[in-house]
């Protein structure tokens, strides 16, 4: 039986997201631990509709095989949990606090990521 894997949505336009879905992909236990999907594609909308396009250009989202939709700090845990080096990271979001300054940090840095996407990527 074969894993199904994991659904990384991503804004496919913007140069510091598909940097991390890069990240993600050379550092995944495998390459079928997560598929890829770009959130303006049809293939997106069709598949997860419950993920609004607004949604999806705010934050990135990771759907787990059985259905369950993680945006932006809440996927960070479960797309480390399945890297070959980064796995024992994911035990820091369970430390008391981490949620909250895990969602402060990811919306901060999210906000901003265009403005950083001109200073990183000119």
């Amino acid at each position: 039986m074969e894993a199904v894997p994991a659904a990384l949505i991503y804004d496919a336009d913007c140069p510091v997201c598909r940097a991390a879905a890069d990240w993600v992909r050379r550092n995944a236990l495998d390459p079928d631990t997560f598929e890829y999907l770009p959130c303006r594609s049809a293939e997106t909308r069709a598949r997860f509709p419950a993920i609004a396009e607004s949604a999806c250009l705010q934050a990135m989202h990771l759907v787990l095989p059985e259905g369950t939709i993680l945006p932006g700090e809440q996927a960070l845990p479960e797309i480390l949990g399945r890297t070959r080096r980064y796995r024992r990271a994911a035990v820091l979001f369970r430390l008391p606090g981490a949620g909250i300054v895990s969602r402060f940090l990811y919306t901060a840095f999210a906000r901003r990521r265009h403005r950083i996407a001109k200073r990183l990527f000119p």
